[in-house]
C-alpha cells in the first residue's frame, strides 16, 4: 500500500517542497552551495517531469549572519528582521542562478500571518501562485521575517508550507531538514526506532520535545503539525533528509510518509479550518452542540446562548460549547450587533418581527467546520 502511494506521490501533478534553515546553510550561517545545488537539481528534475513545484524556503536569517558579523541566531526581534533583510537578497539571488541554469525562472513570495489569515488576501495570494505556475516559474516563498511580529508569526515555515499546500491545491508536500525520518524517540537515544509509514498522525506516541539545531526555528514537533494539517485535508506528505530529496521526490522508500487521512475539501473551507482569524466567539447550548456534531444541522439563533467579539456577516467565528471547549468554526451569517436580539429565538419567531432577512440559519452547515475534522 505505501509502494503504491510513494509511486502516485512521484507523479503528483503539483507538489509543495519546503527546506529548513540548517539544510542550506553551514554551522556559520553561510549558504551551503553544494546541498542547494542537490535541491535546485532535484526540483528542476521534477518540473522537467511536467510537475509543478512550489518551494517553501527558509534560510533568510541564518543567510544574513555571517555578513552582519554575528556566530549565532539573535534573539531579538529587530536583529532578526535586520538578518533576514541581509540574508533574503543572497538567498533568492543564489536560487535565482541555480535555477536559472536548468532554464528556470524563480519568482519571490513573501508572506505573513494576514495574507493567509485574511480571506482577501488569502484569494490575491492564490492568484499570484496561480498566475507564477502558468508562467512556468518556480515560486519560491518565506515569511516576511523583515515585517513580521512575534505576535504575528508563523513561528516556523513548516506550518506555511502545509498552509500552502492547501492554497495551491497540492497533491503532496515535502518537509525536508537535518533528519532523516520520525523516529519513536530522539534518533540519539538507545532503542529510537524510525517510522515508515504513518496512517493517522494523531494515533502516534512519540517524543518530540528536543528543540531543533541553532540556526533554525522548527522541530520535529513543528512538522508533526504540519503533516496533520496536510494529511487532514488529503495532502499525502513526507517527511526526509534534505540529502535525500531526489529519492524523495522520485517516491523511493526515503524518511516518513503521512498517508492522507481527510478528504480536499474547498480553499474556502481550508482557508476556515487551518488559517482564519475568528473574529468572535458563539457560545452554543448542549442541544445545539448535539444537533451540529450528531444530526449535521445547521446552527440556530435558538441554540445559542451567548456571544463575544466584533464581527460582521461573512466572518469566521469559533464555535464553543457550554463549558468552553471548541466544537469548530464556521462563517456568520449576522453582525455581532444584530445579536442581541435574536438569541434563544426560533428563525420563524425572528422572521415575524423583523422581516424575512431573518429567516437564516446562524451559521450554515456548509459554511462549518467541525473539530474533529480539524484537529491540528
Amino acid at each position: 500500500m505505501s509502494a503504491a502511494i510513494r509511486r502516485s506521490v512521484a507523479e503528483a501533478r503539483r507538489i509543495v517542497v519546503k527546506v529548513g534553515s540548517s539544510s542550506i546553510t553551514d554551522r556559520e550561517g553561510r549558504i551551503d552551495v553544494p546541498q542547494l545545488n542537490a535541491l535546485v537539481d532535484a526540483i528542476a528534475a521534477a518540473r522537467a517531469s511536467g510537475q509543478d513545484v512550489v518551494v517553501v524556503s527558509s534560510g533568510a536569517v541564518a543567510a544574513g549572519l555571517d555578513p552582519l558579523g554575528m556566530r549565532r541566531r539573535p534573539r531579538d526581534l529587530a536583529t532578526r528582521q535586520a538578518a533576514a533583510s541581509v540574508g533574503q537578497g543572497l538567498l533568492l539571488a543564489k536560487y535565482t542562478s541555480l535555477f536559472a541554469a536548468h532554464g528556470l525562472t524563480v519568482g519571490q513570495v513573501l508572506l505573513t500571518v494576514e495574507d493567509v489569515t485574511r480571506q482577501g488576501s488569502y484569494a490575491n495570494a492564490l492568484r499570484t501562485f496561480t498566475r507564477l505556475l502558468e508562467l512556468g516559474a518556480v515560486p519560491i516563498v518565506n515569511e516576511n521575517d523583515t515585517v513580521a511580529t512575534n505576535e504575528l508569526r508563523f513561528g516556523d515555515n513548516d506550518k506555511l508550507a502545509a498552509l500552502v499546500a492547501h492554497l495551491v491545491g497540492a497533491d503532496a508536500l515535502f518537509l525536508l531538514s537535518d533528519v532523516d525520518a520520525l523516529y519513536t524517540d530522539h534518533p540519539a537515544r538507545p532503542g529510537a526506532r524510525k517510522i515508515t509509514d504513518v496512517a493517522e498522525v494523531d494515533d502516534l506516541a512519540v517524543d518530540t520535545s528536543r528543540i531543533g539545531s541553532g540556526v533554525g526555528t522548527g522541530g520535529m514537533t513543528t512538522k508533526l503539525e504540519a503533516a496533520k494539517i496536510a494529511t487532514h485535508a488529503g495532502v499525502t506528505t513526507v517527511l526526509a533528509s534534505a540529502t535525500e530529496v531526489a529519492a524523495a521526490l522520485a517516491g523511493e522508500p526515503v524518511g516518513t510518509l503521512f498517508r492522507a487521512s481527510g478528504r480536499r475539501r474547498s480553499r474556502k473551507m481550508l482557508w476556515l479550518a487551518y488559517a482564519s482569524k475568528a473574529a468572535g466567539v458563539l457560545t452554543l447550548d448542549a442541544g445545539a452542540v448535539r444537533a451540529v456534531v450528531e444530526r449535521k444541522a445547521s446552527l440556530l439563533p435558538a441554540g445559542v446562548s451567548g456571544f463575544s467579539g466584533s464581527f460582521h456577516a461573512g466572518d469566521p467565528v469559533r464555535l464553543d460549547g457550554p463549558d468552553g471547549e471548541l466544537v469548530g468554526h464556521g462563517l456568520v451569517n449576522y453582525d455581532a450587533a444584530d445579536l442581541p436580539s435574536m438569541l434563544g429565538r426560533t428563525t420563524r419567531a425572528l422572521a415575524d418581527e423583523l422581516g424575512e432577512g431573518f429567516d437564516r440559519e446562524l451559521v450554515h452547515r456548509d459554511a462549518m467546520i467541525l473539530r474533529k475534522k480539524f484537529r491540528a
